[in-house]
């Protein structure tokens, strides 16, 4: 090896250890902060005083299945704020709709709005420039949720800091006023709102006013006061002369591209746009309560069930009596889950489960994990589908006239050639349907920490059940026993017929042989 070479290598070695062995900030201030009250005098406390008076004690729920009237959703609550607006998500893109989304946010704070964003930063690599600005701003303060210590080598982090940085908060909130939240599954970026051309995940958030939305704060600054949340200053080098100008650039920049501009439009004529501004917005008012993991989980052994949602949610379904329907993108049920739902299934009950098919899935390794106990559930009387790739579930116009219910579970891209399934809902016996963040899966359950919202709602429980009776079977591939009963198969319903397929569909022989590989390797507890 020669002398030059052997520099480069040493001088590479000595910086990878140097940046093992950053560390975050020993002390750190944190001014506790809390969730505006005094917000009755808000145009939008105002605007909802008339339903809320006629429903005591109760909240209105509006499912957002389509992926324009959920950006539509969140960019009017940003303009209609007057004093707070605070949002929690996992992932925030810097394109399209995350730009325009942090230029709403700008113009509040400017309007004087106070505003607080929760990110996890999992997935903010390259991003510090850009949020340094932001925070910047005197109304606008950015957390970072469990930080990574070297900003510029994450890798490092993830080689000696794993068993921390593993550890991440999924939750996704978005509140204005204290008067009104979007809880669900989309994160902020163009495949969550149909902006994307190449990718659409099918996704489902509601929107809620009325007591619910309190809930939805509290859990917010638990999580905000938390010791994993750190403000961004004192992680993210101080911003320069020029970054206002900057940002205010890129906001120009994204105007002014044509297909963003086709977006913007598709946006205006969303249904939801059109109700607003009719006067005429439906909401159905029931029972619903926000269950959530505490932000300690992620700091504490995975076995601390005290800590986690997992027992919340079961206790808020209860036993089902007559239909169990699970939609979930990351299905891994584990040998415990999957003992259940065979038990569900064996007493009667009817348990139907929609996941992606292999060639749909945007992650392979979990796939693994799920085909493990397919047979399993199978066998044990569980109904399986699997989206088809590229074959959205249809917006709830085209869903009703397909036979469907109206748009659950997830819907709405204006044409997206590859469409995954992003969200994750569960009804019982068509009363009751969780929507939130939470996905049924190790990392859910036990190192993630999520939330969503429980609804006491026949209406949103129907339509699930319904979208599952009529619209999915032609969606996505109906899993079977073979008749033999020695193998699967995976049943296509198309307008011009069934056909059917012994292997997974979709998806070559050198993916398959991936996952019969991901299969064996004891990485399950990562999923």
């Amino acid at each position: 090896m020669s002398t030059s070479l052997s520099r480069v290598l040493v001088v590479f070695l000595l910086g990878w250890l140097v940046a093992g062995c950053s560390s975050l900030p020993g002390k750190v201030e944190r001014t506790e902060s809390q969730a505006v009250a005094n917000t009755a005098d808000t145009r939008l406390a105002k605007s909802f005083a008339p339903a809320l008076k006629a429903h005591p004690d109760k909240s209105g729920i509006r499912a957002l299945p389509a992926a324009e009237d959920a950006f539509a959703a969140r960019i009017l609550l940003a303009r209609h704020a007057d004093r707070s607006l605070d949002l929690q998500y996992y992932i925030w893109r810097n394109d399209t709709t995350g730009k325009l989304m942090w230029q709403a946010l700008w113009d509040a704070a400017e309007r004087g709005v106070r505003v607080r964003v929760l990110l996890d930063d999992a997935n903010t690599s390259g991003l510090d420039p850009m949020l340094a600005a932001l925070d910047a701003h005197p109304n606008i303060e950015i957390r970072l949720f469990n930080p990574f210590a070297n900003r510029r080598l994450r890798a490092a982090d993830f080689a000696f800091d794993f068993s921390r940085v593993n550890r991440r908060m999924h939750n996704k909130s978005f509140t204005a006023d204290n008067q009104a939240t979007i809880v669900g599954g989309r994160n902020i970026g163009d495949e969550y709102f149909g902006a994307n051309m190449e990718l659409g995940f099918q996704d489902l958030d509601v929107v809620a006013v009325g007591p619910v939305v309190s809930e939805v704060s509290n859990a917010f600054d638990l999580f905000w006061n938390s010791p994993s949340a750190y403000p961004a200053a004192s992680l993210l080098a101080a911003p320069g002369p020029d970054a206002r100008a900057g940002l205010q650039a890129s906001w120009e920049q994204v105007q002014r591209d044509p297909e963003a501009q086709r977006y913007i439009e598709a946006v205006r004529r969303t249904p939801l746009v059109r109700e607003i501004d009719e006067g005429r917005v439906t909401l159905d008012w029931t029972t619903a309560h926000v269950i959530h993991d505490s932000p300690a989980k992620v700091l504490e052994p995975t076995d601390r069930s005290d800590l986690q949602m997992m027992p919340l949610l079961v206790a808020a379904f209860g036993q089902p009596k007559r239909e169990l329907d699970l939609v979930s993108p990351y299905f891994v049920p584990g040998q415990d889950g999957t003992k259940s739902l065979v038990t569900l299934a064996g007493s009667g009950i009817k348990v139907r489960v929609l996941t992606n098919s292999l060639a749909a899935t945007d992650v392979s390794a979990v796939h693994a994990g799920y085909s493990k106990y397919r047979k399993q559930l199978l066998e044990g009387g569980v109904r399986v589908y699997e989206l088809k790739p590229g074959d959205a579930v249809p917006p709830p116009d085209k869903a009703r006239d397909e036979g469907g219910s109206g748009g659950l579970p997830g819907s709405g891209s204006r044409g997206s050639s590859a469409a995954s399934l992003h969200a994750k809902t569960f009804g019982v016996d068509r009363e009751r349907i969780f929507v939130g963040s939470f996905n049924l899966d190790p990392r859910s359950a036990r190192l993630n920490t999520e939330m969503g919202v429980i609804i006491d709602s026949p209406q949103l429980s129907g339509q699930l059940a319904g979208q599952l009776d009529t619209v999915i079977p032609n969606k996505a591939f109906e899993v079977r026993m073979q008749p033999d009963g020695r193998g699967i198969e995976w049943i296509d319903r198309t307008p011009q017929g069934e056909t059917r397929y012994t292997t997974e569909p979709g998806a070559g022989a050198l993916k398959r042989s991936w996952i019969d590989l991901l299969e064996i390797l004891p990485i399950e507890w990562l999923l």
